[in-house]
């Protein structure tokens, strides 16, 4: 048997302590890494790649997503591929779907298996930005020894998650470089730029889902994540985001059963009041009309003629 190496030792150690796991992050998936998946940090195998058949089948299941995600992956690969880094998009169990990399460092990135149809789930690869980023359901930075396995710990890996409309977690996006030279302050700096993109991602997402009502920009004491909420004709609210959902204390996931838009929001003239949120969603689309009252409805998803009534309303006809 080969001996280990000072990197698994110390994993395994953390792991046989009954305090570690309650003190550290790192050490809790340390753990569940070895308790629960049954890995062991010194296995040398490559990540496993999926079938092509079987990744067609997940890129054909993501295929909104990964539409709506390209640009935003493209504009975030602009800002950190020159430094060395790729840009990668997954699906909700971990596997490569989408990636962004120079040609100069495809192949490294290729001898490490971050590359489309790997599997960088926790239960696969123990503790990684990927997988240990979807088990946890939050966005995390995992630097190098913080690895679970002793091969990937020249690796820096930066992800957050990314919830769909019905508030369900449906993939990662992650920013994963080799550099040795890599420090954490520049992985803190690259995480405000991953978790902003993904929040993009999942405003776009939602939006897109519920295109043909009206979007609501409620307030919330977490700005890491969109809270959102689509309102049909009729003032029902029929869709809302992860965070829209605990901040107004909505079922967690699945399709929302309508609800009038008051009784969620109140009327009350308060910071998550009905008519305020309603009053702030008419003045950004006005404004971003110019004035233009029949662009704005357009934009809001509703007649020209009901926009004049909301506006009356809110006080708003004399703009």
């Amino acid at each position: 048997m080969e001996p280990k190496t000072p990197h698994a030792d110390r994993v395994l150690e953390a792991t046989s302590s009954a305090s570690a796991a309650a003190r550290s992050r790192i050490a809790a998936s340390w753990h569940r890494s070895v308790q629960k998946h049954g890995l062991d940090p010194d296995n040398r195998r490559a990540p496993e790649i999926i079938e092509q058949s079987a990744l067609q089948d997940r890129l054909n299941a993501c295929e909104k997503l990964m539409t709506i995600a390209a640009p935003r992956l493209d504009a975030l690969f602009s800002l950190v591929g020159q430094s060395g880094c790729a840009v990668l998009l997954t699906d909700a169990k971990g596997v490569v779907l989408d990636q962004r990399v120079s040609d100069a460092d495809k192949a490294a990135f290729e001898t490490w298996g971050l590359s489309a149809g790997a599997d960088w789930s926790e239960e696969r690869e123990g503790t990684n930005g990927i997988g240990t980023c979807l088990t946890e359901r939050r966005r995390v930075i995992i630097h190098q020894d913080e690895h679970f396995h002793a091969r990937n710990t020249g690796m820096s890996c930066i992800d957050a998650p990314i919830f769909g409309e019905n508030g369900q977690i449906v993939g990662a996006l992650d920013v994963s470089s080799a550099r040795a030279d890599q420090t954490e302050a520049f992985n803190r700096l690259i995480c405000a730029q991953v978790a902003q993109t993904a929040r993009a991602i999942e405003e776009a997402n939602f939006r897109a889902a519920f295109g043909t009502a009206r979007i609501i920009v409620a307030e919330s004491d977490n700005t890491e994540t969109a809270c959102l909420l689509a309102v049909d004709n009729h003032d029902l609210v029929v869709g809302a985001t992860r965070e829209a959902r605990r901040a107004f204390g909505l079922a967690g996931t699945g399709p929302l059963a309508a609800r009038p838009a008051a009784d969620i929001l109140g009327q009350e003239d308060g910071p998550t009041g009905f008519q305020r949120a309603e009053r702030a969603a008419v003045v950004r689309a006005l404004a971003r009309a110019d004035g233009n009252v029949s662009q704005a409805a357009r934009q809001l998803g509703v007649a020209r003629a009901t926009l004049y009534r909301r506006m009356k309303r809110l006080g708003l006809d004399d703009l």
